[in-house]
């Protein structure tokens, strides 16, 4: 009978995940070579070929593809089984903003659960900005935010796409003001917008000012208005009109995790996370949140 080796499995499951295997050195705290000669075992073991491997790529074989999802559940249980002989539990807070968190939430929450049961996770949605200041306070030890400057040096996530998003029966005479919806004045989308309109010479006025990126797709679903949203955000039943009315195009951005954590098993959370959202479905409905909303959550 194979035997699974825990800390190989781990390599494989980081590389899989990273695409690097210098990104899943750093991850476990180990070297580039300690991950392929560890890697090389678990290959050795199971008499196939995991990681296919080049000088510019990195990828899974077709038995890593198939391994992949074995491999979690392996790490699962083991973790499992070992917060089972502890009575302690640990904290994750993690920050996500508004306009960038949605259907991603539950998918992050089940693979956190999944991946370490003893974990506590307190999940703060607010804007970007405010959970810049509080992870510079403290009070978040891990925040998903969009990029809106430069005085952030974070792990990106994803490239965000943006566009002018409205109902199908939105109507815009000819002559009229552009009528937007937009979150509160400190939100960069909102900002980034403006200024795209400014330029463009296209006069526009805010009809709608929600508390929050969930309202303001209420907002241009209801047919109130038109609202520059990210592609992976726009509410189902909505339509691109950029085109349709000569609106400018909209610059991309990032999304970012930002992170400062030292022990090996909150690295290794959060390792999930990130890979979590990756892979999450683009055309999965935006979950449902609001502005300042913390929501304190026990796995057990």
């Amino acid at each position: 009978m194979t035997t699974l080796d825990v800390d190989a499995v781990k390599a494989f499951v980081a590389i899989a995940d990273l695409r690097s295997f210098t990104r899943a050195a750093k991850a476990l705290g180990t070297t580039q070579g300690a991950i392929s000669v560890t890697l090389k075992r678990l290959e050795a073991r199971i008499g196939k070929k995991l990681v296919e491997r080049t000088p510019r790529l990195v990828r899974l074989s077709a038995h890593g593809a198939v391994f992949l999802d074995s491999a979690r559940d392996f790490l699962a249980a083991h973790e499992r089984a070992v917060a089972g002989l502890s009575s302690v539990r640990r904290r994750l807070a993690i920050g996500i903003a508004t306009n960038v968190g949605g259907g991603e939430v539950p998918t992050l929450l089940t693979r956190l659960n999944a991946h370490d049961p003893a974990l506590t996770i307190d999940v703060r949605l607010d804007d970007s900005r405010d959970l810049l200041d509080a992870f510079d306070r403290g009070e978040v030890d891990a925040a998903i935010v969009r990029r809106e400057d430069d005085r952030r040096n974070g792990e990106v996530l994803v490239s965000e796409q943006f566009g002018w998003f409205a109902a199908p029966g939105f109507v815009h005479r000819a002559g009229e003001p552009l009528r937007l919806a937009a979150s509160s004045p400190s939100c960069g989308l909102r900002n980034i917008a403006a200024h795209a309109l400014d330029a463009a010479g296209i006069p526009w006025t805010e009809v709608f000012l929600g508390c929050g990126s969930f309202a303001v797709t209420d907002a241009v679903s209801a047919g109130l208005a038109i609202a520059a949203l990210s592609r992976r955000l726009a509410p189902s039943g909505t339509v691109e009109v950029g085109r349709r009315f000569g609106l400018p195009a909209l610059p991309s951005s990032e999304i970012m995790l930002l992170a400062r954590l030292s022990d090996r098993r909150s690295r290794a959370a959060l390792r999930t996370v990130a890979t979590a959202f990756r892979e999450h479905d683009p055309s999965a409905s935006a979950a449902s949140g609001g502005k300042r909303t913390r929501v304190a959550t026990s796995m057990s």
